[in-house]
């Protein structure tokens, strides 16, 4: 088990700090000020979109590009990807916390968009994030880009974010209940809804930068990996997270009748599988012949052992 010293610690602090800051100034200039549209819903997309939070999946798209491409040059290509996923991450926030799916009045300390603007301009704002990700996938060719890797990043953001991945575990998430989704429905579930936008934004990162088809393998090995980890500390954290840092009560999703890693394998289990997961995902990118994979193992840990 590779384990982060405090220099380590403090270095993708920074990291993380200087590339959200680095997607927040990307995202705040995503849409064009000059095309005419209904400002009810610029602001709806806005609201969400500049709403904060980890920023998690775009900056691994970036990751994914130094450790490919070993340069400035290389994450600045792969923004434009990083700023794609993260607009449909946001959509698929918008969406979830509808009334007709998980009906929650909160996201990130503030009103749910469907709160603040109706539930139509809602689902408006998150069609048109959908769908302007595609927009700003084909902005990377100005940037060198080359036009077939955009077109690969294109299928594969429908792929991943569609039917036999994200849409398609939101849609069993939904019929999943305790007692009655088994550990292995569980686990498609996760790999689908969350694990598969993840393993996108190292894929789409690797394009940026023109990853080999090996190296493009591992990064997406990586990103399942470290999507389902993520996942199951989700799941610890609700059980046993700090209130404070959480943002919500602990043992929430038991009570909802959510189905959790806990609620079948127990916590201690959990937790190995998150090491497990982890210690798979950095032998995936160590034995990828990635020019510059450090800074994917840091990433990996630092979300093992987050706390929030």
């Amino acid at each position: 088990m590779t384990v982060q010293t405090e220099e380590d610690v403090r270095d993708i602090r920074g990291y993380l700090a200087d590339r959200a800051a680095r997607v927040e100034a990307a995202l705040r200039d995503a849409v064009p000020v000059g095309w005419r549209l209904n400002e009810t819903l610029r602001e709806a997309i806005m609201y969400s979109l500049t709403a904060g939070g980890k920023r998690l999946r775009p900056i691994l798209a970036l990751a994914a590009a130094e450790a490919v491409g070993g340069d400035a040059r290389a994450e600045a290509r792969a923004m434009p990807f990083a700023v794609a996923v993260e607009m449909v991450h946001t959509y698929s926030l918008v969406h979830d916390d509808l009334p007709a799916m998980d009906n929650d009045d909160y996201r990130r300390g503030r009103p749910t968009n469907h709160k603040v603007y109706g539930e139509a301009m809602a689902i408006l704002a998150g069609d048109g994030l959908l769908t302007h990700a595609f927009h700003v996938i084909a902005q990377a060719t100005t940037l060198g880009v080359p036009a077939d890797r955009a077109l690969s990043v294109v299928s594969e953001l429908a792929r991943f974010a569609g039917l036999p991945g994200m849409v398609g575990g939101q849609a069993d998430d939904m019929q999943g209940e305790q007692g009655i989704t088994s550990l292995e429905q569980l686990e498609l579930i996760h790999l689908h809804k969350t694990s598969d936008l993840i393993a996108f934004s190292l894929r789409a990162g690797g394009h940026a930068a023109g990853a080999t088809e090996r190296q493009l393998a591992a990064l997406e090995r990586f990103g399942r990996n470290v999507g389902l980890a993520f996942q199951i500390q989700d799941d610890v954290l609700d059980v046993s997270g700090d209130e404070s840092k959480l943002g919500k009560p602990k043992g929430s999703d038991e009570r909802q009748g959510k189905v959790t890693y806990p609620y079948l394998i127990g916590l201690e289990e959990s937790r190995r599988r998150v090491r497990r997961l982890t210690d798979e995902a950095i032998e995936a990118v160590r034995t990828a012949e990635l020019p510059q994979p450090e800074r994917l193992v840091q990433l990996a840990l630092h979300m093992m052992a987050r706390d929030h």
